[in-house]
């Protein structure tokens, strides 16, 4: 009799947690249905990625999928569809022609990547690349005026470590466990710790302390500035990490209008990095073949964003605002699959959805493409300091007060398992509730901890609720994150479907609820010299 009144008590309970959300499950079927059934996601996926190219902020390919999106949106049927200015970004770049190749001691074709913004070489240049070994500024002292008509390779080691491990992985459910028995982490700490499990979040920051500087940072700025100043042809670039002919490329230095152009570098696979190291050390002379033609760009310097709206219905609550979205924004290697097409994709399947079922929120449901995410969550900050505060003086605008929550994907193309609550305690009980349906699509796991450096940040420096949900790493941070591999065939059509039905259903229900999403502590002004995050 005790094991039975027991166990009533315990659905009792459970009856009476999940009656605190008013979950209407006929709704999520339908979106289920609909997000499976009806899928578009990898269509809407295939014209972000192969038939649009790469997205690089302000160049003309990311012009072309932002009005692309917008266009769609208006055939769904959302409203104030908008290429939104968010402020100044700077210099457009496009790639136009790049082939390098070795011709001595014998040819060789070379996977190769100029990094952004850097220049052309005026024509079809042959150059006998020049070994660099130097540590510090001294000893680069030993190449002054050697420099004239080389291509420069600075030496690193000329050993390839090999990977026991699977390019491509899921999270276990030990893995899962561990981030949602994570505890609360003190209010007074300035700056999130991000969880060691989240290892998309870690990859970015390892990527943004090396970007900060350090020893070898500065030797490659001072080899640069002998190389424009004694006509070198380009530098050589490569990356241990950058094995099995993958190139993790990205920026080459400045896109500020007015600043010079900058030094072309070129990153080469670790392969055939090692290759060349090997022979000159071994006094084997090394030739390339070099033809970069790059087009730089500053007729429109500002910065864009996509935005749409499904209106609110209800008299006292269409006024308030709930976002989805993702940064449309890629590196210029690829096109950009998995970082972010895919977020990208989802949110605008996401919102589609929505449309297809007639859906009637209660409040409304804004969704935003962000632009010059890669250059440091540029178009999120930028619309966040226009439309809600600016997190240097925290001085609300009056949308801040009607806004509920945001919802963000960045993590690849990996289904989505749960969602962080970057330290929003007050929201457990409730996402733990919208996760409920979708506890058979794999996803039911919810964690106080905090992940990093991308959008939802921009709103949690103002203190609005603004989230990322919980993705498998499937190969993101191995072999597609920023690299030549991130293209449309590293997407899994399942798993997008999933996220997409999550989502939409995330959104629809914090478009209902009577009440806005609940807030943290509004955090203090940052100060004109500090980060929105």
């Amino acid at each position: 009799m005790r094991r039975l009144t027991a166990v009533l008590s315990m659905m009792v309970a459970g009856q009476m947690l999940y009656a605190q959300e008013k979950i209407n499950l006929e709704v999520i079927n339908k979106i289920k249905a609909e997000g499976t059934t009806n899928s578009q996601v990898m269509d809407i996926a295939f014209h972000l990625t192969d038939a649009n190219g790469p997205r690089l902020a302000g160049s003309p390919g990311y012009t072309k999928a932002a009005n692309w999106a917008k266009e769609s949106l208006g055939k769904w049927g959302l409203v104030n569809n908008a290429l939104e200015p968010w402020g100044e970004f700077g210099k457009g770049w496009e790639l136009k022609k790049s082939y390098v190749a070795m011709t001595a001691p014998y040819y060789k074709p070379l996977i190769a990547y100029p990094k952004t913004w850097t220049k052309s070489t005026a024509g079809l240049k042959n150059a006998e690349v020049l070994l660099i070994e130097a540590t510090d500024s001294v000893g680069l002292t030993r190449y002054a005026g050697k420099l004239k008509g080389k291509v420069l390779l600075i030496y690193k080691g000329d050993t390839l470590r090999q990977t026991f491990k699977a390019d491509a992985v899921r999270y276990t459910d030990e893995e899962l466990n561990k981030m949602a028995a994570a505890q609360p982490q003190a209010q007074q700490q300035r700056r999130p710790q991000v969880d060691p499990n989240d290892t998309a979040a870690v990859r970015r920051m390892r990527e943004q302390m090396a970007r900060q500087g350090g020893g070898a940072a500065q030797v490659l700025n001072i080899l640069k500035t002998m190389a424009e100043k004694e006509g070198a042809i380009a530098l050589l670039s490569s990356s241990p990490r950058g094995h099995d002919g993958t190139l993790f490329v990205q920026g080459g230095g400045s896109y500020a209008v007015g600043a010079p152009d900058n030094f072309l570098d070129i990153m080469l696979t670790h392969e055939d990095y090692l290759s060349m190291c090997r022979l000159i050390k071994k006094g084997v002379p090394v030739k390339l073949d070099v033809d970069v033609k790059s087009e730089f760009n500053q007729k429109d310097t500002k910065g864009y964003n996509v935005v749409a709206e499904i209106k609110g219905t209800d008299p006292s609550l269409k006024d308030e605002i709930v976002m989805l979205g993702g940064h449309l924004d890629s590196w210029q290697s690829a096109t950009g699959a998995t970082d972010n097409a895919a977020g990208s994709a989802v949110m605008l399947e996401a919102v589609r959805i929505l449309k297809a079922l007639n859906i009637q929120p209660r409040r409304t449901i804004r969704i935003a493409l962000w632009g010059g995410e890669e250059e440091g969550l540029l178009g999120s900050r930028g619309y966040v300091k226009n439309h809600f505060a600016d997190p240097a003086t925290m001085e609300l605008k009056p949308e801040h007060a009607k806004f509920s929550s945001y919802f963000n994907i960045d993590n690849g193309t990996g289904k989505v398992r749960g969602i962080y609550l970057q330290g929003n305690d007050k929201v457990k009980d409730i996402f733990t509730q919208w996760l409920t349906p979708f506890h058979d699509m794999g996803a039911k796991w919810v964690t106080i901890s905090n992940t990093g450096g991308t959008d939802h940040q921009s709103f949690d420096a103002v203190g609005l609720p603004g989230f990322q949900f919980i993705q498998d790493p499937i190969e993101y941070n191995t072999r597609t994150h920023h690299t030549n591999m991130d293209s449309y065939d590293h997407l899994i059509p399942e798993d997008l479907q999933q996220i997409s039905v999550i989502v939409a259903s995330f959104v629809y229900n914090a478009a209902m609820r009577d009440e806005k999403l609940p807030r943290k502590e509004l955090p203090q002004p940052r100060g004109a010299g500090g980060r929105g995050f």
